[in-house]
């Protein structure tokens, strides 16, 4: 089950994610917010429609391996 956490936070506020990974409100102008965020470089950021786009990129190439290899099957058996 996934946890949600509402905050209000102002300009040059933050909130930390365990240890070593901050979020820090840049600026708020109108609807929107800018945000800097710090992390160790083998955290991975992305904004959700990237994150989203790359998963279903993979999850398109992992079925391209699937079937590969299903016809790599059927080849190998018409040899013997």
């Amino acid at each position: 089950m996934n946890v949600v956490l509402v905050l209000s936070r102002k300009t040059g506020e933050s909130i930390m994610l365990g240890d070593d990974i901050e979020i820090v409100v840049l600026s708020i102008e109108k609807d929107t917010v800018k945000l800097g965020i710090t992390a160790p470089k083998a955290v991975a950021i992305y904004r959700k429609e990237i994150y989203l786009d790359i998963k279903e990129s993979n999850l398109e190439a992992s079925r391209s391996v699937m079937s590969l290899s299903a016809l790599s099957k059927l080849y190998d058996k018409g040899k013997t």
